[in-house]
């Protein structure tokens, strides 16, 4: 069944009013109707409008920039593309901390149409032949620091590729590269190139999630334009929502992406470093910046929220707080309540496959991650018969339709005919049910479920019992293999700092809160830190083994 839900009474559609307004003022620059969706055009509107803006601050170095260096920058990076040939559907690879160069070589992508790719920038040789080879980039923007890997990797693939490094210390650093070969066209004579935004992809978000093997989704500038404004209905002001915004996420991920393009269009300023984002650094941003806005991972919040450390920071400068890209248990939401009263904390459900949020987080139903978003239609699938569940309370595999889904996986069409189901559907992998009212709750991916004699178990489920032990500061739950019984559950359990919390204390905790067919049958393991992933997720392939390995109690 099909089902299109209005915005919740509080939700606030102005950030879309506004970006349909900056797009009305491109088009009647240039003509172009399409040219609404159309990032690089748009971007550049924005940054010659309010040049003396400060666009960006690397709290790790305190270096600024504002819109005019932004624009000026870009403009030279985007000739040196062009004096290098690089055209329309060429790769252009990213992989650095969030310096203060990083986003002026993706607009310029942008305006030429080209396609941006981020990789985590701490990948081995192995890992990087692996994203190469999907992508195959004509210019890799890395740290000198990496450089000479990345010579290896091209070397060794045979690939017809330049380097240029945003620090100094690399055989072409990225002040040397638009100096030496971006000076052709100046910034009032500069002109993007024209393509359809519908069709044309600009980023390549990678997707191998906790267990998968690496793909990317292909998004377009279109995709993105829709996808772009959700994030932002918690608020009905706007230009400038809130004056500064906190980046705790790498390039890579879709959260750090949206507030790279929206910046110049928002006019907000960002807070980003070039450094590890550590706990103690992050505090110190917080501190010394006063951001009013993040995107967080659940596994980050954690450890942002820890009792032994969190005195350190004053949060009360956030005015909102999104957290996401996992399960986001409900004690993490209420310690940001506790820790930080006045700042308004939302649960955000969303996929790289549609461009951000499939959920309206706005006042969401407690323990809930909202109601469809209007421009997305949503069923519920049984795995098993792939039928419609048309009744409350019953789990199904979520699936959305909209102008927000992505092209597919790049270079991989059997993925993508696998994610698509025949009549343009995308199966989002995830299990979720309903109330009577539309809310929405998240049970868990569709992959990880565990199955004991029959019955299955959802890992999130027996995760947000064991989390609310006040000696538990993060858990996940894997299975080890049983010839009999099928699964066996196993809870990897992070201790809090000077606590003392037992196997038998967990194994009690699930047992009084779930059923029999739920309950720790492979045990507890004590774990300094969960293995994750280079998304920050719990790496669930790893945990399987450790699992195995280690000793369990």
């Amino acid at each position: 069944m099909k089902q299109r839900i209005k915005f919740h009474k509080h939700a606030s559609d102005a950030s879309i009013w506004y970006l349909n307004e900056l797009g009305s003022q491109v088009v009647a620059k240039t003509g172009i109707p399409s040219d609404r969706h159309h990032l690089g055009k748009l971007i550049l509107h924005s940054l010659k409008d309010t040049p003396s803006n400060v666009m960006q601050i690397d709290g790790g170095t305190g270096e600024t920039e504002t819109f005019q260096d932004a624009l000026e920058r870009s403009v030279g990076c985007a000739n040196a593309f062009r004096k290098f040939g690089l055209k329309g559907d060429d790769v252009i690879l990213i992989m650095a901390p969030n310096c203060i160069h990083l986003t002026t070589s993706m607009y310029a992508a942008f305006y030429l149409g080209l396609i941006v790719a981020g990789v985590d920038s701490t990948l081995g040789i192995k890992e990087l032949q692996d994203a190469f080879e999907i992508c195959l980039p004509k210019v890799i923007f890395c740290l000198s620091e990496r450089e000479r890997d990345v010579e290896e990797v091209i070397k060794k693939m045979n690939l017809d590729t330049t380097i240029v490094t945003y620090n100094k210390g690399g055989k072409c650093d990225f002040m040397e590269f638009i100096h030496k070969y971006g000076r052709e066209t100046s910034v009032e004579d500069f002109k993007p190139a024209d393509f359809d935004p519908e069709e044309r992809t600009c980023l390549l978000i990678s997707t191998s999630g906790t267990t998968g093997t690496p793909k990317c989704a292909a998004l377009t500038h279109k995709n993105l334009m829709y996808g772009l404004p959700y994030v932002w209905m918690i608020t009905s002001k706007f230009p400038s929502p809130v004056d500064r915004v906190l980046i705790v996420s790498p390039v890579q991920w879709l959260s750090a992406i949206f507030s790279f393009i929206l910046s110049p269009m928002m006019k907000f300023t960002r807070i980003q470093t070039s450094l590890p984002t550590t706990s103690e650094h992050t505090y110190d941003l917080i501190n010394k910046y006063k951001p009013e806005f993040m995107i967080i991972s659940p596994t980050m919040a954690i450890s942002l929220t820890k009792r032994e450390t969190r005195n350190k920071c004053d949060f009360s400068s956030f005015k909102y707080i999104v957290v996401g890209g996992s399960a986001v248990p409900q004690t993490l939401v209420d310690d940001l309540k506790v820790i930080t009263p006045e700042t308004e904390t939302f649960v955000a459900y969303g996929c790289s496959e549609i461009a951000g949020l499939a959920f309206n987080l706005v006042s969401a139903f407690p323990g809930s991650i909202g109601r469809p978003m209007p421009h997305l239609e949503s069923r519920l699938i049984d795995p098993e018969t792939q039928k419609d569940i048309l009744e409350p309370n019953v789990t199904g595999e979520l699936w959305l339709k909209g102008p927000v889904t992505f092209k597919g996986y790049y270079k991989n069409p059997q993925a993508t005919n696998e994610t698509y189901a025949e009549d343009g559907w995308l199966k989002t992998g995830d299990l979720l049910y309903r109330d009577e009212n539309w809310n929405f709750f998240y049970v868990d991916r569709l992959k990880m479920l565990l199955k004991y004699r029959n019955h299955h178990i959802s890992p999130t489920e027996v995760e947000s019992v064991i989390i609310k032990h006040p000696g538990v500061l993060d858990v996940a739950v894997t299975g080890i293999p049983d010839d009999e019984c099928g699964d066996l559950a196993v809870a990897c359990v992070v201790p809090q700092h000077n606590t003392t919390v037992t196997a038998q204390e967990i194994k009690d905790l699930v047992k009084e809160s779930l059923a029999d067919t739920k309950q720790l049958r492979g045990g507890v393991i004590f774990m300094k830190e969960l293995p994750l992933t280079s998304t920050s997720k719990v790496n669930r392939a790893m945990l399987k083994k450790l699992a195995k390995s280690m000793t369990r109690e």
